[in-house]
């Protein structure tokens, strides 16, 4: 093929082999940057860009005038500017449902380790502190046959509702755009509003993607409308929460825990409060990070990204519209 392509940030080594065997493969690990002048020399002749959080703008894309398709390797594409790309005949792809149960996986991590208050007992436990039967105010709470609010019922949504439903005999709630009624009939899930689902939930999961009407989705309003008792979890986008209003949520006793897989920014910054709390458990954005899981998001992005230098449409094409013209 010949065609001259970028891999930025990341991409597994078993598909990156295989890409470097179809076109001729530039690699920016940490460096892809207007800033960096090799970058931007190779932007100029680059027909296609895979990898993950470039972010693709009117600058990026202005220094690129031959590039044909972005392939992301992540679900999330907020750091694609679709609108722009679609003006200048870019395709954009990203790679979902490989990494639905991954990501279903660590949500319930994350149920679990704050209910149960893991992290705080593997310390107890480490730092000699279990000298005596374990004091009642360290007790931990029941996940089974409590309420669970799902905001976003999508497919990674759907499969944290699987879980919940046959693992755990939870009640299901859940908010989304529209309803879902396989997902009701499978997992008993109730639709409801958005300020009910916080008033009655247990556990409440975000599971939204990052655009402009859901940054900020979750907030001080949000948080006062939850039980004391409850425990928010976050495998989205750390943009999605207000994130001084969770801490002041969690220092005056609105909910009871957090559990925190993003931030906003990442990494997160180490004087940050949260970093400070026993009742909050934390991943540094670790959704999807198996091996195999990302190595099929790899493989899945260089598939995309080869489909469409070939002249074709990829089944994963975020913006139609180009492919329509």
């Amino acid at each position: 093929m010949n065609k001259k392509v970028l891999v930025v940030n990341r991409l597994e080594k078993e598909a990156l082999d295989e890409l470097q065997q179809e076109a001729d493969t530039n690699v920016f690990i940490g460096d892809a940057s207007l800033e960096n002048p090799e970058f931007l020399e190779a932007l100029q002749d680059a027909e296609g860009i895979t990898g993950l959080g470039l972010p693709v703008n009117k600058e990026l894309l202005q220094a690129a005038p031959q590039l044909k398709i972005v392939s992301n390797v992540s679900v999330g594409h907020n750091n694609l500017d679709l609108e722009e790309m679609t003006k200048r005949g870019v395709m954009a792809t990203n790679t979902p449902d490989v990494l639905n149960d991954t990501v279903a996986d660590l949500a319930f991590s994350l149920i679990l380790a704050t209910s149960r208050r893991i992290p705080e007992m593997d310390q107890y436990v480490k730092t000699g502190k279990w000298q005596e039967d374990l004091p009642a105010e360290l007790y931990g709470w029941d996940v089974h046959h409590k309420t669970l609010g799902i905001i976003g019922m999508g497919r990674i949504g759907e499969e944290i509702a699987h879980r919940a439903h046959h693992g755990f005999h939870m009640d299901i709630l859940y908010h989304t755009r529209s309803k879902k009624p396989a997902a009701e009939e499978k997992f008993g899930a109730t639709y409801c509003s958005l300020d009910d689902l916080l008033q009655k939930a247990d556990f409440v999961v975000l599971m939204i993607p990052l655009t402009p009407s859901t940054k900020g989705m979750i907030g001080e309003r949000e948080f006062s409308l939850m039980k004391e008792t409850s425990i928010f979890i976050n495998v989205s986008r750390g943009q999605n929460v207000v994130e001084e209003d969770l801490i002041a949520a969690l220092q005056n006793g609105e909910i009871r825990a957090a559990g925190l897989d993003v931030f906003d920014p990442e990494p997160v910054v180490q004087d940050n409060p949260l970093l400070n709390m026993h009742n909050v458990v934390v991943t540094p954005h670790v959704g999807s990070s198996t091996y195999a899981t990302e190595l099929k998001m790899s493989k899945l992005a260089v598939k995309n990204l080869l489909i469409g230098l070939r002249g074709e449409k990829p089944g994963e094409l975020l913006n139609e519209e180009v492919w329509e013209r």
